[in-house]
């Protein structure tokens, strides 16, 4: 029973219920559309009775009920119901008020216009075929489908234990989204989105909000809210009459009507004196007229909210991918990602079918132009021979079987009256056309630019405007707006653990004092990176191959101080071997500001802030890298300031950041600092005149430094030298991790790798020369490193007590 079971619903699934991804179709209305091409059914023929078209789909393909192929061919003519009908009906088809359409030996039918489309170079081996019930004749197992027709009409049906709901959009919206990904395959939802607004249903109507469809189109799954369309007309002596010209899709206006009727008369809908369908053929007239005393917006926001006034469409994507093998529930960049992918197999299987056959004519060519050349030699072997006259002409000329054939098949007559120049024309432009098969089997792009010309074609053919408003909402509330802003710091471990928390959660403390636990941490992971900013700030992700990610803070999952937070696979679409090497915080991308990146290697690199306003949620590339090198460090700059590099071994250097021009995002940037042996660069920060610089060491020592030691006697060094001595390493001391420029009014956060965090006011730490060793901030234990510091606004530290609390001694 299992197994029988099993395959009843895997029946159902993928040979009735769901349509395929590459042509939009379920098996009976591809039936239908292949069967009325196959008797010629097209627009430009005359009408054929709808039985005729019903029974040669069930006596051919479709060994089902007689009903349900004609409902089928119904629901392809209805207009109330299809954005576009693939099949031109003549006759009662039903109405959007919930007729039913007369039986189909009073109705006639033809494919429509667009239709063709659908079927287009079916007949030049572009899809693949398989035996009907009988295997009598063969069926196509998908359609061509020149337009992306699931998207373009839509689908919905029941399966076994899944369904789907698929709504229609407009044509031209699909199609330039389809080119928009032919020509940037990076393209992201958002990209789409400014092509494809929304579903365009038939029956017009206004889709209340976008956030829904934003869902639908990144997930396949989500809920639109649909909106009759109404106004308010005067009548009489001062009384309002809701007029509804449009509504929602798939809703029986007779039942609409009806409910509302009861509804009013059990009291349930007050203010309303009358309701009648004055709809004729000039377009539909809902009138619904108000007591003298009723408040029209109330009575409309009541109808919108017990009627079918507004409904919602739940949109569910689900289609049958990998050759009708799986069902699958796909999002709008993957169903268009499927449907390039067919119809440049479509593209490939037609050009192949046209050089065969171009081939196979020029070499027929080939022998009419030897017989051109020797026609009285031809008509006299053919005369001369008793019944060998294709080998004698094969021997004496050197033709082939085919072309022998076809010399002899030809009329006396013709053959005496070849036209050379006829066949040679012909012969030359075959040519051509082998070479441009050849060439565009051969070429990517070529495809493309083919497939692209194509849908362009189509979309100018028969595309028209969307009919089916989208508003915004205004109670769509702004989640920002109930976010309290704050301050907070964020912290990233190795292992690419991301959290906010307070910032108030750290104490200031004294110097030399072992901190508080940060952060819960898996075994080996440690605390990588720690900034400061608002809820409300864009949080910029730099990771270590280049790309930028935009969040805000808030965005950002908050936890408690021990949490290990969040996986920033979880937040950010980074890949495997990716990870957030820099962050900055800001509040606007100004055309005046910008970024300054350093990497491990010491290029440094200056881009417009503006150019990486964006919010694609795959990120963008703000620099190209060398093999081997990452980025580690940006600065937001306004053009004029001097920028400080450090490095492992304690070198800086301090240049104008007008000596590195601007560049375009996919620049690789120049040469900031030259790096001795095994050195590289940990940090970059703004130089400052009135500031110190503060470099914090691997053993916890660290040292305040008057910025001008940095600077020559004349101003900034030049980027490109080796630098100046910024920090004496010693073993004592360990490397430099880290670099910051600071004043009296900064505090600073030093994190080791233990996840522990001390927090100290700046001018706690002594201020040495460039040349001295520093003292030490943080006491560590055996094996423990520091691996960051970050700055952060002044806090007053706890005094009496609090300075010595048993928390003050956590980890």
């Amino acid at each position: 029973m299992e197994k029988s079971y099993i395959e009843y619903a895997m029946s159902v699934i993928v040979g009735r219920a769901l349509p395929d991804v590459r042509d939009g179709l379920k098996p009976v209305h591809r039936r239908i559309l292949y069967a009325m091409y196959e008797d010629n059914l097209t627009h430009d023929r005359p009408f054929k009775k709808s039985a005729t078209c019903v029974g040669d789909v069930l006596g051919r393909y479709h060994p089902h009920g007689d009903q349900s192929v004609y409902d089928a061919l119904v629901r392809l003519a209805q207009d109330f119901s299809m954005r576009y009908p693939l099949v031109d009906g003549h006759g009662n088809f039903g109405s959007v008020d919930g007729d039913p359409p007369a039986a189909y030996r009073y109705t006639e039918a033809r494919l429509d216009k667009i239709s063709q489309e659908m079927l287009r170079d079916i007949d030049k081996e572009t899809v693949d075929w398989d035996p009907n019930f009988d295997e009598s004749r063969r069926e196509p197992r998908v359609l061509p489908s020149r337009f992306p027709n699931l998207l373009v009409n839509g689908s919905s049906g029941i399966a076994v234990g899944m369904a789907t709901n698929i709504p229609p959009h407009n044509l031209t919206e699909v199609i330039n989204a389809t080119i928009c990904v032919l020509d940037n395959p990076e393209a992201t939802l958002a990209d789409l989105m400014e092509h494809v607004h929304g579903p365009d249903f038939p029956t017009r109507g206004i889709i209340m909000g976008r956030s829904g469809i934003r869902a639908a189109y990144a997930t396949g799954r989500g809920r639109v809210i649909i909106r009759a369309r109404t106004e308010f007309e005067e009548f009489g002596k001062d009384r309002i009459r809701i007029i509804v010209t449009e509504i929602p899709y798939q809703v029986n206006k007779r039942m609409l009507i009806k409910n509302m009727a009861e509804q009013v008369e059990d009291k349930r809908l007050e203010g309303i004196s009358d309701i009648r369908d004055e709809t004729d053929r000039n377009g539909m007239r809902i009138v619904i007229e108000l007591k003298r005393d009723a408040n029209p917006q109330v009575v409309l926001n009541r109808l919108f909210a017990q009627t079918q006034l507004q409904t919602s469409f739940a949109i569910n994507m689900l289609a049958l991918v990998n050759n009708q093998s799986q069902p699958k529930i796909l999002s709008l960049r993957h169903i268009l990602d499927e449907y390039i992918a067919f119809q440049e197999e479509i593209i490939v299987r037609r050009t192949k079918y046209d050089l065969k056959k171009a081939q196979e004519r020029a070499h027929l060519l080939e022998g009419l132009l030897i017989a051109q050349d020797n026609i009285d030699e031809v008509i006299k072997i053919i005369r001369s021979s008793y019944d060998n006259a294709k080998e004698n002409l094969m021997n004496r000329f050197g033709l082939d079987d085919i072309q022998a054939q076809a010399i002899l098949d030809m009329r006396l007559k013709a053959l005496q009256g070849l036209d050379r120049e006829k066949l040679e024309n012909e012969y030359k432009e075959l040519e051509e056309r082998i070479a441009y098969y050849q060439e565009l089997l051969g070429s990517e792009t070529m495809i493309r630019q083919v497939l692209k010309d194509e849908l362009t074609a189509i979309r100018d053919k028969y595309g028209d405007e969307r009919v089916t408003e989208i508003q915004d909402v205004e109670d769509e509330i702004d989640i920002e707006d109930l976010i309290e802003e704050e301050e907070c710091v964020f912290t990233l471990t190795a292992a690419g653990y991301i959290k906010r928390l307070p910032a108030s959660t750290y104490r200031a403390q004294r110097r030399g004092g072992k901190g508080i636990t940060a952060q819960t941490l898996k075994e080996e992971d440690v605390v990588e990176t720690v900034f400061t900013a608002s809820t409300h700030d864009y949080i910029l992700f730099f990771t270590n191959k280049g790309r930028v990610h935009r969040k805000k803070g808030y965005q950002i999952p908050e936890a408690g101080r021990t949490a290990k937070g969040t996986n920033i696979v979880n937040v950010l679409p980074v890949e495997s071997d990716e990870k957030v090497t820099a962050m900055i915080h800001l509040r606007q991308f100004p055309e005046d500001r910008y970024l300054t990146m350093v990497t491990r290697n010491g290029t440094v690199k200056r881009i417009q802030l503006s150019s990486i306003n964006t919010a694609r949620k795959a990120g963008i590339r703000c620099i190209t890298l060398e093999e081997g090198d990452e980025l580690i460090c940006v600065r937001e700059t306004d053009g004029e300031q001097a920028l400080l590099i450090a490095t492992h071994d304690g070198m800086t250097i301090s240049f104008l950041e007008s000596d590195v021009r601007c560049m375009g995002r996919d620049a690789c940037g120049v040469m900031g600092i030259r790096l001795r042996d095994g050195d590289y660069v940990v940090g970059a920060a703004r130089a400052k005149y009135d500031h110190q610089v503060l470099m914090v060491t691997e053993r916890g020592y660290g040292k305040r430094t008057p910025m001008d030691e940095y600077f020559r006697a004349d101003g900034p060094q030049k980027r490109g030298g080796y630098g100046l001595k910024g920090y004496q390493v010693t073993e004592k001391t360990g490397p430099v991790v880290g670099v910051k420029v600071v004043s009296d009014e900064d505090d600073i956060l030093v994190i080791n790798d233990a996840g522990v965090i001390i927090r100290m006011a700046v001018k706690d730490i002594n201020v040495y020369s460039r040349s001295a060793q520093g003292v030490k901030l943080m006491n560590l234990d055996e094996g423990v490193k520091v691996i960051s510091i970050a700055r952060t606004d002044h806090e007053e530290e706890e005094t009496g007590e609090g300075a010595s609390a048993p928390e003050t001694t956590e980890g």
